[in-house]
């Protein structure tokens, strides 16, 4: 059993990693710049190991340990011209894996924005939106780094410690051997006690965030902590996670300081050891004439030194890297995720229809839904309902009763678990989504405008309207008064999600849009209930107006705004209970609707 678990993990494991790989077909298009990159990579790596031999060299020709065939002058003269070279290399390479990541990472981001956006409503239901917006910011920031540096510099580092280890064991097998045997000791115990002190390190931020919760909250809550005298409380709340943090604060502290002490015991105990044998092999072979094949010099252990340190750096920084491209591949899990959920068109099984502009006739016929995140309740229990073209029919019922269900089902946000639901008499998933809900036009209850102007905020009704267009479907909207007002006009900024604007100035922005939009069919979500009645009437004015010749279906909390429609539904627990006119169904003493009219309306008098 344990052994077909470790099978399971390896394949996830191989199949994270295979995943991560199809990320790089996003820099197909730029594969030219990224294999130059790698060649020039490959090229500065390989000059940087030419360094501690000259060095070394420069030594051995200063006390003449070897023939006078180089002098220092000429030494210098090649450092020179390597660094020359080693600068437009390294220049080049970083502009290489800078068009790379640049471009790459831009084309991953509206990949997976256009794949966000195009998914179902059901998708959404289900995730966080801090969680989304994660995944096209912290994720893609680390497929950036990866791109432009981590995964440049791991090949590098690798190509440094390989390179640097053939040349060790070049310059002196023994030595090479004494050095090889003292540094796994050194990198594994820096690689445990590293791991121990990260996670004490984790550990502290994890107890100082829940002491900052509490200070938060505190100073949030400050009126409730008052209110219920609870400073004393709260004093002792605040000492006790403090008191946490400390504790976890002293593991912390004695972890990195065993860590320092292993760190200086290891590894200047090993670089000792390696500088004095090294010396041993140069007194061993001082007898030697210059020139003498394989006779170890001071220049050759300056040298050595050089190569060691500059691998024990490339080992050291290998192991960042690693973690570095460990979180890249989870990030691309996350991304590929998005990527490979099928959007509201790739999961429809029919559709395809051209929509045109429908007459507006609607047939609900035995609807029976349950949304797919709560699976056991069942929202709409056999709902049957007609509208004919161009009339205005009104919902209502208690919160809950499935009223905004119906406009979800009809958008076809979600999909009923029985019935149909039929537009001039064809299901409506026969049609081509797009084209179908162009059909329609929605005035929620709580409008969100977009944080541009309120030329853009009407134009997302119709992008290629003109501004004489815009100016009508303003003055249609009861809007033009007050946008007139304004400096700016329609270029007023209206601030994130409409913020600048009041409440009945939002809602005719609202209805400026769907005039624009010029819709057949308009849904109508409680547009006027969380307004004052100056407010109200204005917008309900402008409504009237948009609602003329449409199909048009009302959410209404408020029965005074609904006395004037064709047909009322009453929609409770599900089900469809009364249908009729407002006289219709006030004349029923026992009804529901006549009820809810009586305490609404009595409710109103008395206020006034």
């Amino acid at each position: 059993m344990q052994k077909s678990e470790e099978q399971s993990r390896q394949k996830v494991s191989k199949e994270s990693i295979r995943e991560a790989l199809k990320i790089f077909e996003y820099i197909r298009p730029y594969r030219l710049q990224f294999v130059l990159g790698l060649v020039l990579l490959f090229l500065g790596s390989s000059v940087f190991l030419v360094f501690p031999a000259l060095i070394g060299r420069s030594l051995d020709v200063a006390q003449g340990n070897i023939p006078q065939d180089l002098d220092l002058k000429e030494i210098g003269m090649w450092l020179i011209g390597i660094l020359a070279f080693q600068g437009v290399v390294s220049y080049l390479r970083v502009m290489m894996f800078a068009k790379v990541s640049e471009r790459g990472t831009a084309d991953i981001r509206v990949a997976l924005y256009r794949r966000l956006i195009s998914l179902p409503i059901v998708f959404f239901e289900k995730s966080r939106v801090g969680e989304l917006v994660s995944r096209l910011t912290n994720d893609i920031e680390k497929l950036y780094n990866t791109f432009y540096f981590i995964l440049a510099e791991f090949i590098r580092q690798i190509i440094i410690l390989v390179g640097g280890i053939g040349v060790l064991w070049w310059m002196s097998h023994k030595l090479a051997l004494v050095m090889l045997a003292t540094f796994p000791v050194i990198v594994i115990g820096a690689m445990v006690f590293g791991r121990w002190v990260r996670k004490l390190s984790k550990q502290r931020q994890e107890k100082l965030a829940e002491s900052n919760t509490i200070l938060d909250e505190t100073l949030q809550s400050i009126h409730a902590v008052k209110a219920f005298t609870n400073e004393l409380f709260e004093s002792l709340r605040y000492s006790k996670s403090n008191a946490d943090v400390v504790q976890v604060s002293m593991q912390y502290a004695k972890g990195r300081a065993v860590f320092a002490v292993f760190i200086i015991t290891m590894l200047f105990g090993a670089l000792f050891f390696v500088i004095l044998y090294g010396m041993h092999l140069v007194q061993v072979d001082a007898h030697l004439p210059p020139g003498t094949p394989g006779k170890f010099t001071g220049g050759d252990l300056i040298a050595f030194i050089t190569y060691t340190a500059v691998i024990g750096g490339s080992i050291a920084s290998l192991g960042n890297f690693y973690t570095e491209l460990v979180g890249a591949v989870g990030a691309t899990e996350r991304i590929r995720e998005i990527l490979k959920s099928p959007t509201e068109t790739e999961e429809r099984v029919r559709g395809g229809v051209q929509a045109g502009r429908f007459r507006g006739n609607i047939s609900f016929e035995n609807i029976h839904f349950r949304y797919p995140t709560r699976e056991d309740v069942e929202v709409l229990k056999g709902v049957s309902l007609n509208i004919p073209a161009g009339k205005k029919v009104a919902i209502v019922g208690q919160s809950g009763a499935g009223k905004s269900t119906i406009m979800q089902l009809l958008l076809q946000f979600h999909f009923p678990q029985s019935g149909e639901i039929l537009m001039d008499g064809r299901p409506i998933y026969d049609y081509d989504l797009e084209s179908y809900r162009h059909n329609f036009a929605i005035v929620p209850q709580e409008v969100i405008l977009f944080g541009g102007t309120i030329r853009e905020n009407i134009l997302y009704g119709n992008p290629n309207a003109t501004d004489a267009e815009i100016e009508v479907a303003a003055r249609q909207a009861n809007a033009w008064d007050f946008i007139s007002m304004f400096p700016e006009k329609l270029d007023t900024v209206v601030g994130e999600r409409g913020i600048k604007l009041s409440g009945g100035q939002r809602q005719r922005i609202a209805i400026a849009r769907a005039i624009l939009r010029n819709p057949s069919i308009l849904l109508l979500d409680e547009a006027t209930s969380s307004l004052d009645a100056e407010s109200e009437k204005v917008v309900q004015e402008a409504l009237n107006r948009l609602m003329e010749g449409r199909t048009s279906i009302i959410i209404a909390h408020r029965l005074a705004t609904i006395r004037e429609v064709d047909c009322i539904y009453v929609l409770e627990n599900g089900k469809i209970i009364e249908q009729g006119t407002h006289d219709d169904l006030s004349a029923m003493p026992d009804g529901a609707y006549s009820s809810l009219a009586k305490l609404q309306f009595d409710s109103l008098n008395a206020s006034l």
